[in-house]
């Protein structure tokens, strides 16, 4: 018998007032070439350095969907990429032309509404309860959108549209690419219900696992565990899931949103118990972070490492650097230094993290790559 049986804390608030829309452009960065080049429409495209030119250095930043159908995806080593597919098209990336392809977009989504958070140069939510359109719905209002980007870009995007943030984003995946997604209040829980726990938005590889092992593989299951259960396991984020397994998420959009910091991080539920290991999962971490920074078109002198041992107990140190770094290596560096003078193996490992932070935008050229 649970621990918590018997105990209940009060359903939260569900406000079904807003229309939120999620655009999310399709595979932009290769898109934008095969836009600025015809002759690349139908051949696998990879966002990446080519990694004969780079020793088997790099990370894949995009990919396009014929890329795609040979397991490519965004955060892949640039030479498993290749292992993958080797007569794929690698292209180191054209990031102006992105960031103006980009702002672009921006400017067309302004004249919907002024309620427009975006989140990655790719990405952005849009409230429209209240639209300059002066048209009630949201639905017509993403498909109105997604033409403008059309006419103007050629550029195709796929549209989440629902009453918060989280099904929105959910929502946008499901008819990738150029499609259009709708989760009135009504269907909200029996949509998440039947979806993979996999597909849930913040629910990454590690936690699914640990979802696994407690036999939650669907929303259905998640649905079926009680609140207090759900923070004995996950802690703070239990109480998320919770929520949103029942379509509650009623976070307003930021629109004076300026990144702070970009960061990644990993928990091993079995723990870290070697040096090389920590290494090894720094390096992973470090891939993922420029591919992130590179995203934001950002880049930062800050290296901050978190580390959680076995015992929850956390620590964090950081380090300034007279220079942006420069690439994951340069990261790593730091970051290893970092471990060297705080880490503790004895304890085991259970999360590792690497933050960059006093951060500004990048002029021209991205960070470079593994």
């Amino acid at each position: 018998m649970s621990q918590t049986q018997g105990l209940q804390l009060p359903e939260p608030y569900k406000d079904t007032s807003r229309k939120i829309i999620h655009i999310d452009m399709d595979a932009f960065f290769s898109s934008v070439e095969e836009r600025d080049n015809p002759s690349l429409k139908g051949k696998p495209v990879i966002i990446a350095k080519h990694p004969r030119k780079t020793g088997g250095k790099g990370i894949v930043s995009t990919a396009n969907y014929e890329a795609r159908k040979f397991g490519v995806h965004s955060a892949m080593s640039a030479y498993k990429a290749y292992e993958l597919c080797p007569d794929g098209i690698f292209i180191d990336g054209n990031y102006e032309a992105y960031r103006e392809a980009s702002l672009h977009i921006r400017e067309i989504m302004q004249r919907y509404t002024t309620l427009v958070e975006p989140m990655s140069i790719d990405e952005a939510y849009l409230d429209v309860t209240k639209n300059k359109k002066d048209v009630p719905s949201a639905t017509i209002l993403a498909r109105q959108i997604q033409r403008d980007i059309w006419k103007e870009t050629q550029l195709t995007s796929s549209a989440g549209v629902s009453y918060n943030r989280f099904i929105a984003k959910i929502a946008s995946d499901i008819n990738k690419p150029a499609g259009i997604t709708v989760i009135p209040p009504d269907q909200a829980v029996e949509f998440l219900r039947q979806l993979p726990i996999e597909k849930f938005h913040g629910i990454g590889p590690k936690t699914a696992e640990k979802m696994h092992r407690l036999r939650i593989f669907t929303g259905e299951d998640l649905y079926q565990m009680e609140q207090l259960d759900l923070i004995s396991h996950f802690g703070r984020a239990g109480i998320s899931y919770y929520k949103r397994v029942r379509g509650i998420d009623n976070k307003p959009l930021c629109m004076k949103r300026e990144r702070k910091s970009v960061g990644k991080e990993r928990t091993y539920f079995n723990g870290l118990t070697t040096n090389s290991e920590v290494v090894d999962e720094l390096r992973e971490i470090a891939r993922n972070v420029v591919a992130s920074l590179n995203r934001v078109q950002k880049h930062g002198k800050t290296v901050v490492l978190k580390v959680r041992y076995r015992s929850f107990e956390t620590v964090t140190k950081r380090i300034s650097v007279p220079h942006y770094v420069e690439d994951a290596e340069d990261i790593l560096g730091q970051a290893v230094e970092l471990w060297e003078e705080m880490g503790t193996i004895e304890k085991g490992v259970r999360l590792l993290g690497i933050t960059i932070t006093n951060l500004d935008p990048i002029e021209h050229q991205p960070i470079p790559l593994f």
